[in-house]
């Protein structure tokens, strides 16, 4: 092949959702608003957390984290999809491409990670709960937050320097409405099949065996939820784990069909629509889940809102 339709590549044309000028409108304001609506309901979160000290525990400090990195989720990928409705333009530059990538893989990774750990942060509580303030000690939480955002780091980048030895057609169209890794592996021109190998051994990695780690921590929450006496008590362990449930729910579910509609599909439709959710409506439900659904939080949030600053 002509070295010239390979490496030379400078910009990638993304699918989107529809060339229909009057859907234009619609989708825009849609994103913008879903965009709006989840960056000012994760900062709330983050603000309420760092404001109330009644919230300086583990759990909140692992949201804290989890409202950040949806947040960053969001703003690597709508911003350019408003950018593009605006302009009535498909295209992403090359090295564009391999940004948002980047960051949106290594967010979506911390938010796999983050909810694995706030789930063992639910098992201590729950099953140890005598000795988690020993547990769950500040330099423990510090640790594992941190190892949670260089594994991600690190994760996505070995897949993106790798992306970068492959050669790529000129004109070439992706699938998608941003660049999703797997849609950027089928667009290639050359093999990419050590790319795919990486790609699956850290999804095993970095996916599935937190999945079991937080499958195991939920069967011993379960476990001693049942062996309470008290209903008052079945109740209060029940709530505190009802919101990382959901969110895990929908983050998996999504996440799988992502996989499941690219390993196995030939259409993308599917695929796009799970990676809209997970990477567009999830962080944005996610301070609705967790406010909505959780005394504290909500008690700290009128406290929030009642100072006069909020006031004004």
């Amino acid at each position: 092949m002509d070295t010239e339709n390979q490496t030379g590549v400078s910009e990638f044309l993304l699918s989107g959702f529809s060339e229909d000028p009057e859907l234009q409108p619609l989708l825009f304001v849609l994103f913008l608003s879903m965009y709006l609506v989840s960056v000012l309901g994760n900062l709330l979160i983050i603000l309420t957390v760092t404001s109330d000290s009644h919230l300086h525990t583990p759990m909140y400090y692992f949201l804290s984290h989890l409202s950040f990195s949806d947040i960053c989720v969001n703003s690597s990928v709508v911003p350019k999809v408003l950018v593009n409705i605006q302009t009535a333009s498909r295209a992403i530059t090359y090295a564009g491409c391999i940004t948002q990538m980047f960051f949106s893989s290594a967010f979506v990774c911390l938010d796999n990670l983050l909810l694995s750990v706030m789930a063992y942060d639910r098992f201590v509580a729950i099953c140890h709960p005598l000795h988690y303030t020993i547990m769950m000690n500040k330099h423990l939480c510090g640790l594992l937050a941190l190892v949670s955002w260089i594994a991600s780091v690190l994760v996505s980048l070995l897949q993106s320097l790798m992306v970068l030895r492959l050669s790529f057609c000129t004109h070439t169209e992706i699938a998608h409405f941003f660049c999703e890794l797997t849609e950027v592996l089928k667009s290639a021109c050359s093999d990419a099949l050590s790319n795919y190998v990486t790609l699956y051994s850290t999804v095993g990695l970095m996916a599935v065996v937190p999945l079991f780690g937080i499958i195991f921590s939920y069967s011993k929450i379960i476990s001693s939820i049942f062996k309470m006496s008290s209903v008052e008590g079945r109740y209060k362990a029940f709530s505190t784990c009802g919101s990382h449930l959901t969110v895990i729910s929908l983050f998996y579910g999504t996440g799988l069909g992502v996989y499941l509609s690219s390993a196995f599909s030939s259409s993308s439709s599917m695929g796009t629509v799970a990676s809209v959710i997970y990477s567009v409506v999830i962080p944005m439900l996610n301070p609705f889940i967790y406010s909505l659904r959780n005394r504290d939080m909500k008690g700290a949030l009128r406290k929030l809102f009642s100072r006069p600053f909020f006031s004004l």
